[in-house]
């Protein structure tokens, strides 16, 4: 029975440690076809996804989240996945709304995407957390990635420990996000 939309983001939360276990096949198929319906400007859906689970190469991208000075994302080595999403050019009829409207269409679409994947994650049991700080040129040299395409982000992926616990949601209150009918 599938889970209430309500539960699944009540559900989706940043998981920073992971189990030793690999996520299978059939979890990484659905996962990939949540990010291949996602809706995207003039439907130009300007991402790839890269899924990689080679241990040597995923630890390569591990180690490119992280440093002597910046050691936040430490956790990505446990995740026996990374997701990669590429920014990849969209239609032209995308770029020219992008220019004459001022706006990055590409950057909202792979939000979209990514938000997808993690979702999806949630609903199979699987945990997330969607990393922007990383060294881009090495996750380029890594996965062999054309040198003028943006790395938009990367999700750590995998089981979370048993009993790990859902952590209250701090939010702004609904007044100081949301208006009706004005700001």
């Amino acid at each position: 029975m599938p889970v209430p939309f309500a539960e699944l983001i009540q559900a989706r939360q940043s998981v920073r440690e992971y189990r030793d276990l690999p996520v299978a096949d059939r979890d990484l198929q659905q996962l990939i076809e949540a990010v291949r319906l996602a809706p995207s400007a003039s439907n130009s859906q300007p991402w790839r996804l890269i899924i990689v689970n080679d241990p040597e190469k995923k630890n390569r991208i591990a180690r490119a989240t992280f440093s002597a000075l910046v050691s936040f994302n430490r956790f990505a080595v446990q995740a026996p996945v990374i997701a990669v999403l590429t920014i990849e050019r969209p239609k032209i009829v995308t770029q020219i709304g992008a220019r004459l409207k001022d706006r990055e269409f590409s950057l909202i679409d792979i939000g979209i995407a990514a938000e997808h994947f993690c979702l999806q994650a949630a609903e199979l049991g699987l945990g997330t957390c969607m990393i922007g700080w990383f060294d881009e040129e090495e996750v380029r040299r890594v996965l062999h990635i054309p040198a003028k395409t943006r790395i938009g982000l990367l999700i750590t992926l995998g089981h979370p420990p048993e009993g790990y616990p859902l952590r209250p949601k701090t939010r702004k209150k609904v007044r100081d996000m949301c208006g009706l009918n004005t700001y």
